[in-house]
């Protein structure tokens, strides 16, 4: 685990920035420590050893009171600057990290998404006390000891040997006692991370759980769960505070070292008061920043832990993308689909065939687990095929989709998961999906009598004004699941979208409500958009023109 890591300077430009300042305030409080010592030896010499009265050492006097305001003022401003880094530097890393994990395979989401959500979240956060207390305190050691030690030296060479003697003790022990602390750390953060997929996975399957009367045993998985992670946090604190002891150990230990030998060459006349004294000021603040940064490591090792896992993340490749716009296609052919299930040994799906076509509703029929869901994924470039391919037909031409840019092809892709997303906003805004314009409100009239919101928004006390959830769904505004789904198609005809898929968007839905938005998924079709729909429900599948069933390889099949 390096200390700072350069990625982290590359990735976060708030990092980068916090450093130089930093190492700009870490100099100039170097600066003060040396003027307070020399200061203060030369204020209380000649008061101990001449009698003289305050006027006569007023200058160093008041050199010693513009150091020590001077010190406070930049150790404030520091902390502030470091707050602010940590917070810059946690929202940069976020992004970073979402965005290059929403450009992953949509396989390798569905298996670390659960990981990422908890390292996004409660992982990242981690890091604040690495910035605001670490980082700092590393640029500080890394300036101020090796500067003051040269100071000692030139004063005094018996004390600066000393100190070099002792000096390298301490990081040492740090070193020694960091790799147990990460070793604490790491385990930490998994225990943290399989928290956090279970409890996704148990919220997400409650409602099940509670139909079949199972709600209440994952609880003792979670307790469990629950028990490891105090146990790692508590031996991680643990060794923090036995490391920290060890650490004031040896720097007290070494000062006295100093002190001793300061005092005894005092009583035989080696070394003069004043610049004993300089020396006895100097020598506690080399080890200071030592002992600091060794208590600083101990409370930020979670989060450079975190960091790594992120870099881990990032390190992913990502799929290769084409560069040419997206043709007037005629078809979308695919031919010998294959995606291979993860690590399970076969392929979902696998050797799969179709024809999307504009004004026609394809649906994708299957077992669960034959590669459904993949397939729509494959259709929207979020998914890239270990095998077969899709090919866009226009003009009597044929052009791979892989060579489309995948911002053009998402640009005219409408896409209607199970439960819709909302970010807030009314109704109309969410429909509107940024279009503006006489235009744009002509579209929304006619988008929404086809897929039937407008029969939903007249019922609405607020109408069009209504506003929506800031989460998933929109129940929480008065609208039901089925609802949702005509909202969202409704977006995709106002986009002018020219492909729509939607992932069983009539699950759970009864009779009457899947009609309604069977009917909505024609009126998309009818309006020239090729619309692919993944179902079970036997009312959805006898509605679609095509009905293609998605098979998976047996495990014997890909070994073989």
């Amino acid at each position: 685990m390096r200390p700072l890591d350069p990625r982290l300077l590359r990735t976060a430009a708030a990092a980068r920035t916090f450093v130089v300042a930093a190492a700009a305030l870490s100099v100039l409080a170097t600066v003060c420590v040396v003027v307070q010592a020399f200061a203060i030896g030369h204020a209380v010499a000649p008061v101990a050893l001449d009698g003289v009265d305050l006027a006569a050492v007023a200058t160093p006097l008041a050199a010693l009171v513009g150091a020590v305001v001077l010190r406070a003022a930049l150790t404030w401003f520091r902390e502030r600057l470091g707050a602010q880094a940590a917070v810059d530097v946690v929202a940069q890393l976020r992004t970073r990290l979402l965005e290059h994990t929403s450009r992953l395979p949509h396989r390798w989401r569905t298996r670390h998404g659960a990981e990422v959500t908890t390292l996004a979240t409660r992982g990242l956060d981690d890091l604040v006390p690495y910035v605001t207390g670490y980082l700092p305190q590393l640029l500080l050691t890394a300036i101020l000891t090796p500067l003051t030690l040269l100071v000692v030296l030139r004063l005094d060479l018996v004390s600066g040997l000393v100190v070099a003697a002792t000096l390298p003790l301490i990081p040492v022990f740090m070193w020694l006692v960091g790799v147990t602390t990460q070793r604490w750390s790491e385990q930490r953060l998994e225990a943290l991370a399989a928290q956090g997929s279970q409890l996704l996975d148990l919220l997400a399957g409650l409602t099940t759980l509670r139909a079949l009367g199972r709600e209440v045993g994952p609880g003792v998985r979670v307790r469990r769960l629950g028990e490891a992670y105090r146990t790692t946090t508590m031996q991680t604190l643990r060794v923090a505070f036995l490391s920290s002891a060890v650490l004031e150990l040896l720097a007290s230990l070494s000062v006295a070292l100093v002190a001793v030998e300061i005092g005894m060459r005092l009583v035989y006349d080696r070394i003069d008061l004043a610049t004993g004294l300089t020396v006895l000021i100097l020598a506690p603040e080399i080890y200071q920043p030592l002992r600091q940064v060794g208590a600083q490591f101990h409370a930020s090792t979670n989060g450079l832990t975190a960091v790594q896992r992120v870099f881990a993340v990032l390190d992913e490749p990502l799929p290769a993308d084409g560069e040419r716009a997206v043709p007037a296609w005629d078809r979308l052919v695919v031919s010998g689909l294959a995606v291979a299930a993860d690590d399970r040994g076969y392929l979902a799906p696998a050797d799969l065939d179709a024809v999307i076509e504009p004004g026609r509703v394809t649906a994708l029929a299957g077992a669960s687990g034959a590669g459904k869901t993949t397939t729509a994924m494959a259709l929207l470039r979020l998914q890239p095929p270990d095998a077969g391919t899709l090919v866009l037909e226009h003009d009597g031409e044929r052009t791979d989709l892989a060579d489309v840019a995948s911002a053009a092809w998402w640009a005219q892709a409408a896409w209607v998961p199970q439960r819709v997303v909302t970010s807030g906003g009314t109704v109309r805004s969410h429909a509107l999906g940024g279009a503006s314009g006489p235009d744009a409100e002509a579209r929304l009239v006619q988008a929404a009598e086809a897929t039937g919101l407008a029969h939903v928004v007249a019922d609405l006390p607020l109408g069009w004004a209504t506003p929506l959830a800031a989460e998933a769904g929109g129940l929480s505004s008065g609208l039901s699941v089925g609802q949702t789904h005509r909202l969202e198609l409704t977006r995709a005809l106002v986009r002018g979208a020219r492909l729509v898929v939607a992932d069983e968007p009539t699950a759970h839905l009864a009779p009457g409500d899947e009609q309604e938005v069977v009917a909505a998924l024609r009126a998309v079709a009818d309006a020239g958009a090729a619309v692919v729909v993944v179902a079970h429900r036997p009312g959805t599948l006898a509605a679609a023109d095509v009905v293609v069933q998605v098979r998976s390889s047996a495990p014997a099949e890909v070994a073989a």
